[in-house]
Order: C-alpha cells, then structure tokens, then sequence
C-alpha cells in the first residue's frame, strides 16, 4: 500500500511540475494500477498540456528492476528488433502468474501465455475451435481397431525445434518428447488432467512416430481434444523439464511455439520473444509482453492511452459499445462461451440434504445474472453441458418438461428450507478478483439474503482463488468454464474419480457428487452419436435432479484492440478463451 501511495505522490509530483503531458500520463497511470479517482486528480494537475511535450529521460514511476513496456517497433529489452517488427503490448486480467506448465494451467491468464509457447499433435485452428487440424503431426489419421482396442498412429513433422531453455540448447523434436509429455499428462502427480487420459497407452514406434492405444474406442469427437493444444495435450520438452524440475518449468517454460519466454517479473509481466525457427515460419511481431493488470478501468485507460494494443475486456454489452464508439478501436466478442454455474458440496451439512440444494437454486435468479452481463456477450443457459454450444446439452423447453428447469421462486426456497428444518443458514466463501467472478458471487449474497440465507463472501487474486477451491475451502463454489464436449464437462466436475482432495484424481468436482459415474462411462463408450446424446441429456437430468450444480448462463469472450492490431485470422471462436496471438499476428503502421 505505502508503494502504492508512493508512486501516486510522483505522479502527482510531476503533473503539477509540468514534467509530463496528459497522454503521456494515462499510459503511466494505468501501467502501475492507478485508480480511476486518483488518475482524474492526476489529470487536473497536470492541466491542458500538449501531448507532444517531450518525456523526461527517467520517467516518474519506473524503478530500477521493473519489467519495461516495449513500443511497437522495439523489443522488450528496448533495443530495435531485426526487421523492426513490433512487440505486441498486451493487458491480462489478473494480478499474477498462476503457472506456465501447460498441464496444470486452468485459469484464462495462464492458458493464454502458453497457448503462444507450446505444440500439441493437433490443434484447433486458430479463430475457430469447430475445426481441428495436424499441428506437431502431419496429418489426422483414421484409428484402427486392433485385437478390440483403438489405435491411433500419429507421424511427427521433422525439423520442429524446441526453445533453448536456461539449461538446454535447442533440438529437435522427437517422439520421446511426446511420449515423455503424454504420461505426465496421464499421471496424477504431475498433471491436472490424468483422469482424461485413463485407459490410455502411450508407445514409440520410432523418432517421428507415436501410437496411441485405448482400451475402450473412442469416436473423434471425444477423443482429439485430448491430443490437441488445450490442457493435457500439450506437448512438453522432456530435456528442459527433466534438467529444470517440476517447479521451475512453471515459471520458465520451453516449448515449439511461435513466441518463446524470455522474463517474469511477479505481479508485473510477461515477456515473450520472437522464436524464428518456428517450424510455420518467423513470426511477424518481435514479441509479446504481457501486463498484469487486474483492474478494468486501467485496462480500458490503456488501451485509450495507446499504452496498450490489446486488453482483456469487460464482458458487458455497454463496455463493447463504448469501446466500438471510440475511433480506433474495436472490441471483438466472439466464443467460445464459457459457463457459469453453482456448485454445492454434497459432502456437507446441510447442503447434503436436497431439499437445502434445491432451496439455494430457486433463489438464484438466471435474468439478475444476465443483466449484469447484457446480450449478446452473455445468454441463459439449463444445464451444465448447454445445447447452446454443443449436442447432449438441455433446452428450456427440455429442462421444463423433465422439471429441472430451477425458474426463480423464493417462496418455494423458503417452503423447502422450512421443509429440511433449517433456518439461519450461514456461509463463506471466497471469490476471485476478477470481476467475472466477483460479480455473480455478490449477485449470489443478495439473492440468498431474500430467504434469510447469509452468504459472506471474501475477495483473493484469481490464482488464489483456483488453488483455494481444489483445496475444499468453500462450500458453494462458482465455476466459470468452457469444455470441448459434455464428456470432458461430467469427468472433470461430476465424476467421482474427479472430487476435490479426496478422489483418485482431483480435479473440479466441487459437489463431490457421485451418482452418475457409470451413466458417463457409457456414454464415452457408446459410438452410436444419437444414442451417445441421449445418454449426455439423461446425466444432465440427473445431474440438476440432485441440485450438484445449478447452471446459470454462458459468457461469450470480450476483448478490446487496436485497429491496427491484426490476428491473422477470422475470429470466430477460441478455445484458448482469447483472441490467439499466433505467428501471423501483427500491428500496422
């Protein structure tokens, strides 16, 4: 706090002395997090410069050891790249660094940094996650069914070379690389996502060819994103981990990416550089960096400053008009849309008891959630898996006529607390900072407020926040998430296998539910598509039935950008939950 204030009294120091123009004053304020009140105070002081004023040669703010912000056209270190290409300047949501291995990377922060660093063997292709194609792979083979299981041969392009690491040189890509990253993938004490991959062999056949062996078949639709470049897919340099360690590798990772880790300052920034031997082709920025900057008015200030040329938007239909209003910049909304539902811990008094479970649902009212959101950035939704964004989920129409709809009605809340015989319910919880988040947990306390339940709800930085629910701390938990098909959605958050802490593999079963494990078995296993979504509409049923989670809508992406910044591709959906920074992004002019 005393830093804080520090750095608000130069600031202010140096407006008054005219040291430094109003443009020139917006980047800086909103570069160290300066509040939006504070920023006015400091725009009055400094009055109606011109914004051309030259800048002094030591900028008020910035201190030895500090992460530097790169003008398009330099690198991070300041110096003029080959070529002259430009450094993106990117703002994040977030006030620091989770982790950077890919296979315990959750939050959207985190999956945006190492979707720029790392491979898988297929991809989903940038701007629009309905199409898979070959990445580390050639191609996307047929599997074939051997002695009853499935196989799947995959051959490995050649010549692909992975990031020189603080203790390895550059090499070649391998299959023992692959194989080496799909066993972490798979093993519980090294991956977040082992139970994705159960049943699964992993063998080398030779350097650039790697089978695939599943007990059980599986049909393309389920089993590709397993191999693709989103959590456990990730492709993982066995030579830079090996030497590195566990730990490390979070903070420094070493992939085949476009854009390779250069530097880490906590609380401040990412860097990213350019990697030219990207086996698609140099990439057409220098680099990256990446700011953390968890408040919005900040974020919005420096994108308007032209501090930054992208920024983590606000996910409000208000938020995008205004931004498209403004000349210059454009706010893209685009999917995939991740949903928001409420997860109640089953294992817990009195939330064990149904009754209690369905109470807390029909206080929650779906329109109040919406509106803090505004469409056509955010839309309801009746099951945890939604028909709005694959096959298998429910309708309204289907969530109504199975009774499982949860249409706000606090008379009957209070009618099935009195039911279960409880009464001056109390809990507390904890919420991200981000305002996601934030939001839909305070719109939760005052909605549970109308039937006399107290919900105390406490605000921690969103890595925090992830680490704290997989450790059980909260009883009622708020999950934001998007998944590739209603199989990964029940495996990940109702699957025993999956409870937080004490299932075989822990994941993200808050409820800790166990009653549909076998209903989700099957449905993986059955190939017949039509039979394979009745089965995902009868666990989401059962799923709502015994109030594991209530779903309350989905949340397109929102993000705001310079006009002159070009990605490279049409942006329809991404599965990365950002816009994708890839080798073919750039800035003009």
């Amino acid at each position: 706090m005393n830093e804080q204030r520090d750095r608000e009294l130069d600031e202010l120091a140096a407006a008054e002395a005219g040291q430094i123009s109003r443009r020139t004053l917006l980047r800086r304020a909103a570069a160290i997090g300066l509040s939006t009140p504070v920023i006015a105070g400091l725009l009055a002081a400094c009055g109606g410069g011109d914004d051309g004023d030259t800048e002094p040669t030591s900028p008020a703010g910035e201190e030895p050891g500090t992460t530097a912000t790169a003008e398009p056209g330099e690198t991070p270190g300041g110096e003029a790249p080959s070529g002259d290409r430009p450094v993106l300047r990117y703002a994040l949501d977030a006030a620091d660094l989770g982790t950077l291995d890919p296979h315990y990377a959750s939050s959207t922060p985190d999956r945006t940094v190492v979707d720029m660093i790392f491979n898988a063997l297929v991809r989903y292709k940038p701007g629009d996650s309905s199409q898979f194609e070959p990445d580390l792979a050639t191609e996307i083979p047929e599997p074939e069914i051997v002695d009853g299981k499935q196989v799947w041969t995959f051959t490995l392009r050649q010549g692909v070379m992975w990031h020189p690491g603080p203790q390895t040189e550059s090499y070649e890509l391998t299959a023992d690389d692959v194989i080496f990253s799909l066993q972490k993938s798979a093993n519980p004490d090294t991956s977040a996502y082992a139970a994705e991959y159960t049943g699964m062999t992993f063998e080398k056949v030779d350097d650039y060819t790697v089978r695939i062996t599943l007990d059980t078949p599986l049909s393309p639709l389920l089993f590709l994103p397993k191999i693709a470049n989103y959590s456990g897919g990730f492709i993982m340099s066995q030579r830079a981990v090996e030497a590195m360690g566990p730990d490390a590798i979070k903070t420094h990772p070493v992939g085949t990416g476009p854009f390779m880790f250069q530097n880490y300052t906590p609380q401040n920034a990412i860097e990213l550089v350019a990697w030219d031997n990207y086996f698609r082709g140099a990439p057409k920025l220098a680099g990256v960096t990446l700011r953390f900057m968890p408040d919005p008015s900040s974020r919005e200030l420096a994108l308007q400053s032209g501090e930054m040329d992208v920024v983590d938007g606000i996910s409000e239909a208000r938020w995008v008009e205004k931004i498209n209003a403004i000349d210059g910049l454009t706010a893209d909304v685009f999917g995939v849309g991740e949903v928001t539902f409420v997860n109640f811990d089953m294992s817990r008094e009195p939330l064990s008891d149904v009754r209690v479970r369905q109470a807390l649902a029909y206080a929650m009212n779906r329109e109040e959630h919406l509106a803090l959101f505004g469409e056509p950035v955010a839309q309801s939704v009746y099951s945890v898996a939604p028909a709005e964004l694959m096959a298998g989920g429910l309708t309204r129409e289907e969530a109504e006529e199975a009774g499982v709809a949860y249409h706000y009605d606090p008379e009957r809340a209070q009618q099935l607390l009195a039911e279960a015989g409880v009464q001056n319910l109390t809990f507390e919880v904890v919420t991200s900072e981000l305002e996601s988040y934030r939001k839909h947990y305070e719109a939760l306390q005052a909605q549970l407020a109308q039937i006399g339940v107290t919900l105390t709800v406490n605000v921690v930085d969103h890595p925090t926040f992830h680490s704290l629910i997989r450790e059980n701390v909260n009883p009622i938990v708020i999950y934001i998430a998007f998944r590739p098909n209603p199989d990964t959605y029940f495996s990940q958050f109702f699957h025993s296998d999956a409870i937080v802490v004490t299932g075989p593999r822990p994941n993200t079963n808050f409820s800790h539910y166990d009653q549909v494990d076998d209903l989700i078995e099957e449905a993986r296993a059955e190939t017949d598509p039509d039979r394979q979504v009745e089965l995902w509409k009868e666990i989401n049923i059962r799923i709502l039935q015994d109030m594991a989670a209530m779903p309350l809508l989905y949340i397109n992406q929102v993000y705001g950008r310079s006009e002159r910044v070009d990605y490279g591709h049409e942006l329809k959906s991404s599965l990365a939950l950002y816009p994708q920074i890839t080798e073919l992004t750039t800035i003009s002019g």
